[in-house]
């Protein structure tokens, strides 16, 4: 244990000793110390999973804390690894990306410290099991975060993105507090094992310390309707911050609820149903509004919406299977969840990569001024196709398993009760296979338009070459993890299954763990079948097409074609579109052409969020109003303060006076 700590301490040491390093080598420094950093947090965490023993380091820090025990279960370790690996990869990105802002930005000196003290945060997140000091780490993880969203500050959308995503961060820590005050009045303890006792025969207790976990650690996951801050949030921050936002910042709140599951042991009904009717609602709010996006940042902030969703499906069919004392519907429901974060960290990363690279070449996210960037940037196009194919869960790529699995769990789900249960969770798998559809669309969208036809404007139409190596290895990296995960996923399961036996816990689990396990050697030797099949199609194709004849096509009286005439990102996804309109606000921006030769003349639609149209943005315009009738007060005269604080004194004089 005291090797991972070092390891938190060596990443926090890294950041501190950039800030006296110049500004050309200081994230040259971060990557090497986080190197060893990230080795000496992920043995341990590899330990545990191999020898299911947990390892643990239990001070007795102050009266105030009291003992407070970092310990490496398998469910932290699991969430260590991952942490680990894509915030090491996201610092590797960041040498190449950051580039053109050394010595322009005052800002950058902060951006990498507080780069990996963020990754220190969330690795101590995931091992502190004291309620006071997780509030600590929790808070310098949103804090660290908020920093490196804000980076470019001088721009007034980056600002008003970090104060949403901070305001959201304390109204989720709110909760988490009240969740924590509860059990701790509760056991008379600030110690998670002590928790567990609570619960025995309590029933409403579960349901109400679920719900305060769902609104505090929902919030940061980014469930629906707590989502809102990621559509601003990760289009404002640096690609790589986007990167390991999504890929492993959201993923606590999904450790947050987990563990919450582990204290509560057995759920009730009420949170089993609960919990799959958010997630499904989650999934597929955000890939209808991935669809409908033209910023490539956005799309994938609301396609991480959808990802959380597809994962809390999973978390409900692992509820569901303990309700009932069904183990292989709990072991499916979890393992498929589980195995969803980890493809989702991996994919998700390499899209966010992806798309800064295209951000680098062509300052602009907007995909509708993009087009024909698989000849000037080949290899990052060929990574971004290899994410869009994996997070579609197209086989043989890692998205694929996950899903797979909470399918089967979905349907072995079927059989444990009444038919208002079969209707669920019918309408779940229906939601869920609807889910699938549109992420096809969208991701079709997304590279099509990016990377194929013409380029649309001038932006992507100066690009002459790919981003620099520092910027490619990782996302390399990345894509083969996409393949290997996919096709190795047998050997994947042993340490996802590993992480979540403590939840699980009856008598047949090692036969359960067998049967999903068969099934998965099933799928690899499918996989195999797929690969061979692939190989031996275009090992005849080479053979036999060994000279290639190249002519012009009949262009129905065109001589070539222009980017005028090719599809947008809007008229792709049109008719899907039209369907949605109830579900969206559109807003049209239209000049109109005048006289008979016309200057000037415009159309362009965007569409708004309809919980910020009509939710968010009236709550703020009252607000708004409401604080500027007090504007008077703070008028910057001196003896005006001055008396306000003389008023003050006055008041608490006379209270103690009458109270005390």
């Amino acid at each position: 244990m005291e090797i991972f700590l070092i390891g938190i301490l060596l990443f926090v040491l890294s950041g501190v000793s950039s800030l006296f390093c110049s500004e050309n080598i200081k994230l040259k420094v971060i990557v090497i110390m986080s190197l060893f950093a990230s080795i000496l947090t992920i043995i341990p965490a590899f330990q545990v999973l191999l020898y299911g023993v947990n390892l643990e380091f239990v001070p007795n820090w102050s009266s105030v804390f009291g003992q407070v025990p970092f310990i490496i279960d398998p469910l932290s370790s699991f969430f260590i690894i991952l942490i680990s690996i894509v915030s090491f990869l996201g610092m590797i990105y960041a040498n190449g990306y950051m580039k053109p802002y050394i010595g322009k930005n005052k800002k950058f000196a902060s951006h990498c410290f507080f780069l990996p003290l963020l990754t220190a945060s969330m690795l101590s997140v995931t091992v502190v099991q004291n309620a006071l000091f997780f509030l600590i780490v929790w808070e310098i993880m949103s804090l660290s975060s908020f920093f490196l969203v804000i980076f470019e500050d001088e721009k007034k959308e980056v600002i008003s993105a970090g104060i949403k995503y901070l305001i959201y961060m304390h109204i989720s820590v709110i909760f988490i507090i009240a969740l924590f005050a509860l059990m701790s009045v509760k056991s008379g303890s600030y110690n998670f094992e002590d928790f567990k006792l609570i619960f025995i025969e309590n029933p409403i207790l579960k349901d109400l310390v679920f719900f305060f976990a769902f609104l505090g650690f929902g919030t940061k996951a980014g469930f629906v309707p707590m989502h809102n801050w990621l559509p601003d949030a990760h289009p404002a921050a640096p690609s790589h911050i986007s990167a390991v936002m999504s890929a492993v910042m959201i993923k606590t709140g999904l450790y947050g609820l987990l563990r919450i599951i582990l204290i509560i042991d057995k759920p009730t009904q009420l949170i089993s149903y609960f919990m799959l009717c958010i997630a499904v609602v989650t999934a597929l709010y955000g890939i209808i509004y991935a669809v409908n996006q033209r910023d490539i940042k956005k799309i994938l902030a609301y396609s991480s919406v959808e990802n959380i969703g597809i994962a809390g499906i999973g978390i409900a069919v692992g509820l569901l299977g303990l309700f009932y004392n069904n183990s292989i519907v709990a072991l499916l429901g979890f393992s498929g969840a589980v195995f969803h974060i980890m493809n989702h960290s991996i994919f998700k990363s390499l899209l966010f990569m992806g798309a800064g690279s295209v951000y680098l070449k062509t300052h602009t996210k907007n995909i509708e001024l993009l087009g024909g960037l698989v000849k000037k940037m080949p290899k990052t196009a060929i990574f971004f196709l290899t994410a869009c194919v994996a997070i579609c869960a197209v086989p043989p790529f890692n998205g694929f398993i996950g899903e797979f699995l909470i399918y089967i769990g979905l349907f072995g789900s079927l059989k444990l009760d009444t038919s208002g249960l079969f209707i669920l969770i019918a309408l779940s798998a229906a939601g869920l296979a609807l889910v699938g559809t549109l992420a096809i669309l969208c991701f079709t969208k997304i590279f099509s338009i990016t990377f194929l036809g013409l380029p649309r404007s001038e932006n992507s139409e100066h690009v002459e070459t790919d981003v620099e190596k520092s910027m490619l290895i990782p996302m390399g990296i990345l894509s083969a993890l996409t393949l290997i995960v996919g096709v190795l996923s047998p050997l994947f399961f042993l340490p996802v299954a590993s992480s979540i036996s403590e939840m699980i816990k009856y008598e047949n689990l090692p036969y359960d763990f067998y049967v999903v396990l068969a099934i998965l050697v099933k799928v690899f030797i499918c996989v195999c079948i797929l690969l061979f099949v692939i190989f031996i199609v275009f090992s005849v194709k080479k053979l036999l097409c060994k000279k290639t004849v190249e002519f012009n096509t009949w262009g129905c009286g065109y001589d070539k074609g222009n980017n005028h005439i090719q599809y947008t990102a809007s008229s792709f996804v049109s008719p899907f579109s039209s369907i949605m309109t109830p579900l969206f606000k559109k807003i049209f921006d239209v000049k109109k052409p005048k006289g008979l030769f016309p200057k000037e003349a415009h159309y362009n639609s965007t569409v708004e969020d309809v919980e910020e149209a009509y939710l968010i943005n009236p709550i703020v315009k009252f607000d708004e109003k409401f604080l500027s009738k007090f504007e008077r007060l703070q008028d910057g005269n001196i003896q005006h303060y001055i008396l306000y604080g003389l008023i003050f004194l006055i008041l608490a004089l006379v209270g103690v006076v009458f109270l005390g």
